[in-house]
């Protein structure tokens, strides 16, 4: 499912089960990221597959990526994997107007 920021942010606050996810490359996400966010790159082909498939399947995923086409991408793969909640931040970190962390 897209959300816009705002509603992206808004669902994201109000939800105690949720986690973020930010499928960017190691380098993209060592430029910075959401608080929080835990990194599994989508570009990792079949390891991509095996990481989220470690993941809790009932939790509610806030997935973004660099614009929104790959975080799109994982949520689909993810609903496909059978995971019910999956959320694709539109625009990705690009529009994200939000606290970063620089590490």
């Amino acid at each position: 499912m897209n959300l816009s920021q705002e509603d992206w942010v808004a669902q994201l606050e109000s939800d105690e089960n949720a986690v973020i996810l930010d499928v960017r490359t190691e380098d993209e996400f060592n430029d910075g990221y959401i608080e929080n966010a835990v990194n599994i790159d989508i570009n990792k082909g079949q390891a991509f597959i095996y990481d989220i498939e470690e993941l809790d399947k009932n939790k509610n995923y806030y997935v973004y990526c660099r614009s929104g086409a790959r975080s799109a991408k994982a949520c689909q793969i993810m609903n496909e994997l059978g995971f019910e909640n999956a959320y694709n931040l539109l625009g990705g970190i690009l529009d994200w107007e939000g606290e970063t962390v620089n590490p």
